[in-house]
Parts: structure tokens; C-alpha cells; sequence
């Protein structure tokens, strides 16, 4: 068992209670005496002629004269009055040069009350009666037990000759009287001034006593019941000697509250937290800030204690890393280095918020990174009121925790992002990555409001709402798809239908039933209304017919006949074996569709992550029967608010290059499909910025307000709307319609339209065409421009350097 396991100090006992608890817990009798310090003088300077020798006689002359002095002390004032020579004998124990430094004092045997001190031991460790003061960290028990076997191992080496190894490291803490801040010592204890005699003759220790005794690790009851107390007597002083550790105790501590992760956010850990930095670094009025950085954003999570959160909230979630640019805190972050301000009131060139540290009253301020994996993850600072209480001497203690903050603040930022993310999943699903920085502001603030009306409060999330941004819509539809969609259902219930009419015509024909020949006229009777086209319901009507009406007689049928049986075979074999109804057509409808959608999405989804890189922006996409998407861009949209009208101009000719790309990639994968399908392309141009929210219920954004309303009508309309005078659709297969309805607009399109056509894109011409009045809509307007289908060069991935130079 080791004993050197070492108890947190968060356990630690009362000096003072064990003495007053503890006086007569140790049954073995014992005298304080001079007699072992006495034989020390006497045998270690002997009559050899030495002024040593000299020194010793004359204290040997003195105690002559004071004979009380070699006997038992009973009252420890008796030694006051022998002050001189007290402290001539003591010589030898307390070197006089570390008198004045060392932490030392000479003790009564195994009692904590001191009859000769050091100056430094006496101002920390002893009461006004001479009784040790202060916190040891063991516990009440187990400091009695120790106390115990110590006396028993010193009985056992002085008597016995056997040596038992381990000791129980005594960690004491005392209050500074200067600062009072605690400081921690190690505390040792010498005992080569004690004798052990015995009354009468020893108890005989055996061999497997004396095994057992080193096994057991000096066992109490063991120890009692072999070695009774009252055969021995212990006389003469103990002496403690006392080294400071606070800096590597208050370390281990400080590693140990980290590891809990309410160390950062609770008031009273983090005060704690505070607390232990003053110790460590000898100043009473250090204030502990930390903050985190996320993306844009500081997060402040504790200052002074002041703040009392579960987790990180929203109280600074205002404060931009920008803002910081140019202060202390910028310049740490920066540097990834502490910046120590001795004076904060004399530097000259503060910035704002240093003005405002300084008239909180702050003089000296310390700023340093907190890292983590490579990355400054927040800051730590340190504050006084008092000028130069912190310099570049702190700096080795000051990195040795600040790893331990980081890791506290990554898994604080962990815990938080988790929260959020789940909170964003049950509101939001998910979120466009451009965005998500929103997303998290405003749950940071709906967890704090939820904090301060209670766990139990059920808030909604704040309105999120993005105002005066830009829409770029575009749309790559499959032309015709309804009526493809409906031709395909056609034939295959014509299929159905036939191999139906095949089934029962056998049967009538083996068994001339009436009742097999209405169910023939009825099948003949659907053929015949669905050959002329299809209506609404007629899908399901005629399958739901087929299977209760036709198929449940097919077990019966086929007793009727091989011929019968056939038929039966062949209806059964051209059914879908999954869906139970022919689906040839609609497979290669469905099978064309989707292939053709699927490489314009993946098109447009490879040349996005492009975009992104000219100019963040929020993208949403959804894929039918073609593609549609929706991309907004705008100040309000990013984090830090950065937008100038280069970057939509930048998105506009993308966008228009993109649908370019996609009307050739069409063309390339028509004659590959199992159905032969063209696509037309649109784009709508809004030249005004709008507002959009979030739809918490729909989990997606659309258009905020009544003005904008009508951008969202034109959206859902505009991809059917005629030639104004004609029956012609706008969108044709090859080309692209350009929908505007202000004439700044179209002269911003024309030049696209022209670099575009220079480069091939497009052919040369341009169809300046009124469009048809929607509902509610008027003044549409659109361009339209044909793609060259057959040039290479459309292939090729966009250039956004030159793409950035053009559109400006």
C-alpha cells in the first residue's frame, strides 16, 4: 500500500482542532526534555582541545547552573526564562545563517505545540500559545492515526532495529498576515532528538510478527495489542521543518478544479478559480477574465465571478473580434503571446476600450492567448487596480496554467456548440453554413433569457430575419414533364389493361360465363377512356379496379385451362415486382428524370463551393423535375457585415455562366437517356434588395413583408409565362430567359450577354420580349439569349479571377 498518495486539499483539517481534540488520542507516555540536544553537545564535543570543545564546556558550565533544563519540562514558560541558552543549544539544530528564512520549529513529541521557533515559522504557523494554526490535508482521522504510527515507527527503529518506510506527505496551509492569501508547505519532521525507553523489559517481537508488522504497513490495532503503550516512554523534542510549495500545490489544484466543467461557469468554482491565481502569483487583488472566440464573435465567459451561467451565454455576443483590433487583446491574439501592461493609465496610445479598462480603475492588465490544437481558442486576463503588481517575472508561473484554461475553455465551447446545435435541429433542421453564425447568436440569447426566467421557462426562438439582402434566382426545368409524366402513366395502364383483357378473354373463351364477359367490357370500357388521355383519378381508379376486380380472380381462372394459366403467367410477369402494376414508361420517365436532374445538380453544386469563395452567401437548392435554387447575398448576411456591390455583379455573371453550363450539359445527356428529354433555363433578376425570415414551421427562409411578397409570386409563376400577344413560352429548350422588370437591369445583362457571347457561350443576338400580365404582376420584361450548345470551351470551370475583372 503506498502511502505517500497524497489527500486534495480541499480536505484539509483545523491544526488547532486536532490539538484540541487530540491531546490525549496518543497513548503512549511522553516528556518534553533538552536531555537528547544535551548528549548531543556533549558527545559530539568532546575534550579534544577544539574551540568547539571550549563552546561545549562552557554550555555544560551553564547547565550547572540550571539543572531544570536536563530533566523533563512540565511547563514550557519554564524555558523563557532560559532564552540566551535556548538559543546557543539550539545552534546546532537551526542554522544561525537561515534563522531569519528558514520555516522551522521544535515541538513537544508528537504534539503540535512549539516551544522554539524561527521568526518566519513563528509569524506563520503559531498561535499566540505556541499551538501550530493553519490546514493540513488530512482529515481528522486519519491525521490522529497518523500521528499514531509515527510514534510506533520510532519505537520500532530505536528499540528494535526495524525500519518501516512510507510517510504520509503533510501539506499545512496558512493565510499570508500580509496579503492573506494562503500559502502551502510541506511539512517534515525530524526525530533524532527523541529517546525511546522502555518500562521494564520490551515485549519479544517474533519473526512472523515482525513480518506481519512490515506488511501490515504499521497496522493500529496490530500495534496496540503487540507493542502495548505503556512499556514505553518517549522524551526529548521533535522538530518540523517546513517548506513552501504553494506554486506546485496550488497548480495540482488549479489542474484539478479545470477538470470539472463547471470550473468556468459556476460563480463560486470560478472564484475559487480567481482565489487560487491570487495565491500563485502573491496578489490579493487580481481579477480573472476569460473570454472564448467563436468565428466573429467574443464570447465573454467569466469576469471576476460575476457572471453565473450553466453554460456560455449571449452576454457579449455583440462584441466583434474587430472590435478589439488594435488593443491589447488584439495584439495577444495576434502575437499568440501574453502582452503585459505594467501602467495601463500611462500608456499612451490606448484605444477605447483600454479607456474604458482603464476608468474601471484597472493599472496593470495582463493579456494572454489561450491555444488550442494551433488556434487561439480565447483569451485570459489578468487585472489590478495596483501599478507593476504583475510583470514579465509572473510570465513562467502564468504559462504553466494557461494550458489548463485552454483546454476548460475548448471543452466549455464543445458543451456549447452542442446545446446549440441541438437547439437549431428541433427549430431549424439544417442550416446553410453561411448562416449558421446567426443561428447560434440567437440561440445564445434564447438560453440566456431561458437562464434568467428559469430552467423551466419555454421561450421561442428570436425572429431571424436578414433585411436588404439580394435574390439571384435561377431555374433549370425538363420540358414538358407533366405531359411526359402523363404519357408514361398512359401507356403502361394500357399495358396493364391489354394483358387484363388478354386474361379474361381466355377464360370466357374456355368457360362462357356472363359474368366474365361484362368484366371484358369493363376493361375494354377503361382502354377505351384513357386512349383519348388521361384524367384526374384515373391512375388510381384503374389500378384499384384491376386488383379487386380482375386480379383476385386469377387463383380461380387458372383451374380453367392451360391456355388460361398462360395469359395469367404473362399479366403476372410484366408487373413491377415491387410496385405490382407495369411501370416500363414511367421507369424510363422517371429513370431520364432523374438522371438528367442529377447532373445539373451536381453541376451546380460543384460550381457553388466556387462561388463561395468569391463571396460568401446563402444558397438553397431543390431538385423535381430539373432544378431550382435561391441564393441571397448581402451585409446583413455575414458575420462581419462586409458586402460591396462588386461581389453581387461577381454573382450575377457566375450565375449566368452556370446556366450556360448547364443548358450544354443537357444537350450532352439528351441522347443518352433512356427518354429523350430537353431542359429550359431561367433566371429572375431582382435589382432591389428585399427582407427575408426564417419560417420556424417550414424550416426554410422565404421573402419578409408585403413589398417582397411579390418577388415570391413571380417565382412561382414566372416559369410558365407566354410571349405577351402569342401562345409561345418563353422558355425554349437551349436557351435562357432572363426575367427583369427595370431597364438598368436589362443594360447590366446585355453587358454579361455580350463578354459572354465574345467568349462562345452564347450565340450572338439578343430577344428583348414583353412578357403576359400575372396575376397580380405587371411590367415583366425579359431577355433571351441561345446557348452555343457545340462550344468546348462552356465545359471548361469557370475562371473566377477573369470572372471578378469582367464583371467589374
Amino acid at each position: 500500500m503506498d502511502m505517500t498518495t497524497k489527500a486534495p486539499l480541499s480536505a484539509s483539517t483545523d491544526v488547532q482542532r486536532i490539538v484540541d481534540t487530540r491531546r490525549e488520542m496518543l497513548p503512549i507516555k511522553w516528556e518534553l526534555s533538552l536531555a537528547p540536544l544535551i548528549r548531543f553537545w556533549t558527545e559530539t564535543f568532546a575534550d579534544d582541545g577544539s574551540a568547539k570543545s571550549a563552546f561545549a564546556s562552557i554550555i555544560q558550565n551553564e547547565l550547572v547552573k540550571h539543572p531544570e533544563l536536563t530533566g523533563p519540562i512540565v511547563d514550557c514558560g519554564e524555558l523563557a526564562k532560559h532564552r540566551e541558552l535556548l538559543h546557543v543549544l539550539m545552534a546546532v539544530v537551526f542554522a544561525p545563517a537561515f534563522f531569519e528564512q528558514e520555516h522551522a520549529a521544535a515541538l513537544a513529541p508528537f504534539q503540535l505545540r512549539s516551544f522554539y521557533a524561527t521568526p518566519p515559522a513563528r509569524r506563520l504557523f503559531l498561535d499566540s500559545e505556541g499551538y501550530l494554526q493553519g490546514r493540513v490535508n488530512l482529515d481528522e482521522r486519519i491525521a490522529g492515526v497518523a500521528r499514531l504510527l509515527s510514534a510506533y515507527k520510532l519505537i520500532l527503529r530505536r528499540v528494535y532495529g526495524i525500519e518501516i518506510e512510507g510517510e504520509l506527505p503533510l501539506i499545512i496551509t496558512v493565510p499570508d498576515p500580509d496579503t492573506g492569501l494562503d500559502r502551502h508547505f510541506k511539512a517534515a519532521f525530524d526525530h533524532r532528538f527523541l529517546d525511546v525507553t522502555t518500562v521494564g523489559e520490551p515485549p519479544v517481537l517474533t519473526d512472523e510478527v515482525k513480518s506481519r508488522l512490515r506488511g501490515t504497513l504499521l497496522e493500529p490495532a496490530l500495534l496496540l495489542a503487540t507493542l502495548p503503550p505503556e512499556k514505553f516512554v518517549i522524551r526529548g523534542f521533535a522538530v518540523l521543518r517546513a517548506v513552501d510549495v504553494t506554486e506546485q500545490e496550488v497548480l495540482s489544484s488549479i489542474k484539478r478544479d479545470l477538470i470539472d466543467k463547471e470550473s468556468i461557469v459556476s460563480t463560486s468554482k470560478f472564484q475559487e478559480l480567481q482565489t487560487k491565481l491570487r495565491t500563485l502569483l502573491r496578489r490579493p487583488d487580481l481579477t480573472l477574465g476569460l473570454a472564448a472566440i467563436t468565428g466573429e464573435q467574443i464570447l465573454v465567459i467569466n469576469y471576476g465571478a460575476q457572471l453565473d451561467h450553466a453554460c456560455i451565454f449571449a452576454d457579449s455576443a455583440h462584441i466583434k473580434v474587430s472590435d478589439y483590433a488594435g488593443t491589447i487583446f488584439g495584439r495577444a491574439v495576434r502575437e499568440r503571446a501574453p502582452v503585459f501592461v505594467e501602467d495601463l493609465a500611462a500608456k499612451p496610445d490606448r484605444t477605447p476600450i483600454e479607456d474604458e479598462i482603464a476608468r474601471m480603475g484597472v493599472r496593470t492588465i495582463v493579456v494572454a492567448p489561450l491555444t488550442y490544437q494551433g488556434r487561439v481558442i480565447g483569451t485570459l486576463d489578468l487585472r489590478s487596480p495596483h501599478p507593476g503588481d504583475l510583470t514579465g517575472g509572473h510570465l513562467p508561473m502564468l504559462l504553466e496554467v494557461l494550458p489548463l484554461f485552454s483546454m476548460a475553455v475548448q471543452r466549455s465551447m464543445e458543451e456549447l456548440d452542442n446545446r446549440i446545435e441541438a437547439f437549431i435541429k428541433a427549430k431549424a433542421t439544417a442550416i446553410h453554413p453561411s448562416v449558421d453564425w446567426r443561428f447560434r447568436q440567437a440561440v445564445l440569447r434564447t438560453l440566456d433569457r431561458r437562464r434568467e426566467g428559469g430552467l423551466d421557462a419555454q421561450l421561442e426562438m428570436e425572429p431571424i430575419v436578414f433585411p436588404d439582402v439580394y435574390p439571384l434566382y435561377g431555374l433549370s426545368d425538363i420540358r414538358g414533364s407533366s405531359i411526359q409524366r402523363a404519357l408514361a402513366i398512359q401507356a403502361d395502364l394500357l399495358a396493364q389493361l391489354g394483358r387484363a383483357h388478354d386474361v379474361i378473354e381466355s377464360a370466357h373463351g374456355a368457360k362462357a360465363l356472363p359474368a366474365l364477359h361484362e368484366l371484358l367490357y369493363r376493361v375494354d370500357k377503361h382502354r377505351a377512356t384513357i386512349e383519348h388521355g388521361l384524367a384526374s383519378g384515373d391512375e388510381v381508379g384503374i389500378i384499384a379496379f384491376l386488383r379487386k376486380e380482375v386480379e383476385a380472380l386469377f387463383n380461380h381462372l387458372q383451374t380453367f385451362g392451360p391456355t388460361v394459366q398462360a395469359r395469367i403467367d404473362a399479366y403476372r410477369t410484366a408487373l413491377d415486382p415491387k410496385l405490382g402494376v407495369v411501370y416500363v414508361e414511367r421507369q424510363r420517365f422517371e429513370e431520364s428524370v432523374a438522371r438528367l436532374s442529377d447532373a445539373i445538380s451536381v453541376y451546380i453544386d460543384l460550381e457553388e463551393q466556387a462561388a463561395q469563395e468569391m463571396y460568401p452567401h446563402y444558397f438553397e437548392k431543390q431538385q423535381t423535375d430539373g432544378v431550382d435554387y435561391q441564393i441571397y447575398a448581402g451585409a446583413s448576411l455575414r458575420e462581419d457585415g462586409v458586402f460591396d456591390p462588386i461581389y453581387l455583379k461577381n454573382l450575377r455573371l457566375w450565375q449566368l455562366m452556370v446556366t450556360c453550363g448547364t443548358a450544354r450539359r443537357a444537350h450532352q445527356l439528351r441522347d443518352d437517356l433512356p427518354l429523350p428529354l430537353e431542359t429550359t433555363n431561367l433566371i429572375l433578376v431582382q435589382h432591389t434588395p428585399l427582407s427575408i425570415r426564417f419560417r420556424f414551421d417550414e424550416k426554410r427562409f422565404d421573402v419578409d413583408g408585403a413589398y417582397d411578397i411579390r418577388y415570391a409570386i413571380v417565382k412561382k409563376r414566372i416559369d410558365k409565362v407566354l410571349i405577351n400577344g402569342t401562345t409561345e413560352r418563353l422558355t425554349q429548350p437551349g436557351t435562357i430567359a432572363i426575367v427583369y422588370t427595370q431597364n438598368s437591369e436589362a443594360q447590366e445583362y446585355r453587358r454579361y450577354i455580350e463578354y459572354l457571347q465574345s467568349l462562345g457561350y452564347l450565340t450572338d443576338g439578343v430577344e428583348d420580349l414583353d412578357l403576359e400580365e400575372l396575376q397580380g404582376v405587371h411590367g415583366l420584361r425579359a431577355l433571351r439569349v441561345t446557348v452555343d450548345l457545340k462550344n468546348p470551351r462552356a465545359d471548361q470551370p469557370i475562371a473566377l479571377a477573369e470572372l471578378a475583372h469582367r464583371a467589374n
